[in-house]
């Protein structure tokens, strides 16, 4: 498998390098961890911008609720791009990627 193959995990080294899987098997273990991993952050992700946007609607909310809202925005966006980033690598690579709920046109 070539490096152009490697898929972006959806998650980072203690040392908060990003990590990488090397695999034929779009089934693998590893595979299926990763993609649950990436729904999940997908989920919490619609989750934390119905919030923010609850308090952004809110014109009595306060700088800390304001704060919060946008630090949970902001980190999960973070996730939201890195699961685009590895779906879309493995789109361009021709990697199978499973079918998420995401309609296809």
């Amino acid at each position: 498998m070539s490096s152009a193959n490697l898929r972006l995990l959806p998650w980072s080294s203690a040392d908060g390098k990003p990590c990488y899987l090397s695999t034929d098997d779009p089934l693998s273990t590893l595979s299926r961890l990763a993609d649950d991993l990436e729904e999940e952050q997908l989920t919490c992700g619609e989750d934390v911008l119905e919030g923010a946007a609850a308090v952004l609607a809110d014109p009595v909310a306060g700088e800390r609720a304001v704060r919060f809202a946008l630090s949970q925005a902001v980190a999960s966006l973070r996730e939201v791009l890195r699961v685009a980033v590895s779906r879309g690598g493995r789109i361009e690579s021709g990697a199978v990627v499973p079918d998420q709920g995401i309609d296809q046109a």
